[in-house]
């Protein structure tokens, strides 16, 4: 009877926990499809050869979950699934306990005690996110907290810039955006990864507002701001990410969501743009626009084999037929 090889030749070569998930899909996808086989009687295996393929599988699913943490079943996905909403929900039910603490009870504090609580919350929230994810590898824990220090830090640089009567500028979008970006990159958080993104836009879309002579709270009314970023973070997904392969999903499908959505807002809002023509004009320009773009990213996703961009490119194709 052959030796079954080592499991412990794929770990050289799963290069993160997605890819190790990919091959646990593929080893249950197989078993399924062997069973049908076999009761179809297309192929019939020796029990020497059906016990040194089931041996490996299972040794190998045993080192990949002891590794990576993946789900080895579909009830394990679901658990996953399930946890993660929880995890999200938690996170969110704390971040408003902190945000409402610091509406009722923050002037009850001297200035004193408030600058130290926001500089001391973030920095906190931050050393239990460490703790949490050098402690358990399922990461839930961890980014709960990551997702209050995110909070925290968003309040800190709000409530300073009151505090000491700071000018606001978009650059704090660009400091929330890089803690939130650091958090992700640092323990594969994709919550955080998305808000990280949601702020590099805003802080795009406003530079891009005063370049052309806005005043930088204002860029919201120049949807033409919101392509110029949506077309930069798509650019982004193209940066490839060895560690954490399905990051650039998440930009290639934000920059492209915000890039559509502005060109349907001017599609039906001509006077939104910057260009000095007839609103009626505008609107039906970005009418074709949308027709023409919907279609590429219809054509796009499907050579690259990127269905939500496919997904996207034929609700927002549906969106501009009927409107």
């Amino acid at each position: 009877m052959a030796k079954p090889p080592e499991p412990e030749l794929f770990r050289e070569e799963c290069s993160g926990k997605e890819e190790a998930q990919k091959r646990t899909d593929r080893i249950r996808a197989f078993r399924e499809e062997l069973q049908e086989l076999e009761q179809e009687q297309v192929i019939a295996l020796s029990e020497d050869q059906r016990e040194n393929i089931s041996a490996y599988h299972n040794c190998l699913l045993a080192d990949l979950a002891l590794t990576y943490d993946v789900d080895t079943s579909s009830s394990q996905k679901q658990l996953t699934l399930g946890l993660r909403i929880v995890t999200f929900l938690g996170a969110a039910a704390i971040s408003a306990a902190v945000f409402f603490f610091f509406y009722r009870y923050w002037g009850v504090f001297n200035t004193v005690a408030q600058v130290a609580i926001l500089v001391a919350l973030p920095i906190l929230c931050a050393l239990i996110t460490e703790f949490a994810a050098r402690k358990e590898k399922t990461l839930y824990f961890a980014a709960l907290a990551g997702l209050v220090a995110f909070t925290a830090f968003v309040l800190n640089l709000s409530m300073l810039g009151q505090i000491f009567n700071i000018t606001p500028s978009q650059n704090a979008f660009l400091v929330w955006a890089a803690f939130a970006l650091i958090l992700a990159y640092t323990y594969g958080f994709r919550i955080l990864l998305a808000a990280g993104i949601v702020a590099l836009s805003g802080y795009l879309a406003a530079t891009a507002g005063t370049w052309s002579g806005c005043y930088w709270l204002d860029f919201g009314e120049r949807p033409e701001n919101f392509i110029v970023s949506g077309i930069l973070l798509f650019a982004v997904s193209f940066i490839p990410h060895r560690k954490y392969e399905e990051f650039p999903f998440y930009y290639r499908i934000l920059g492209l969501l915000q890039l559509m959505i502005a060109i349907l807002i001017l599609a039906n809002w001509g006077r939104g743009s910057y260009f000095a023509l007839k609103p009626e004009m505008m609107e039906h320009a970005y009418q074709l626009i949308g027709f023409v773009v919907s279609g590429l990213l219809i054509w796009l996703g499907i050579r690259k084999h990127w269905s939500g961009v496919t997904n996207l490119g034929s609700t927002f194709f549906t969106i501009f037929l009927y409107t």
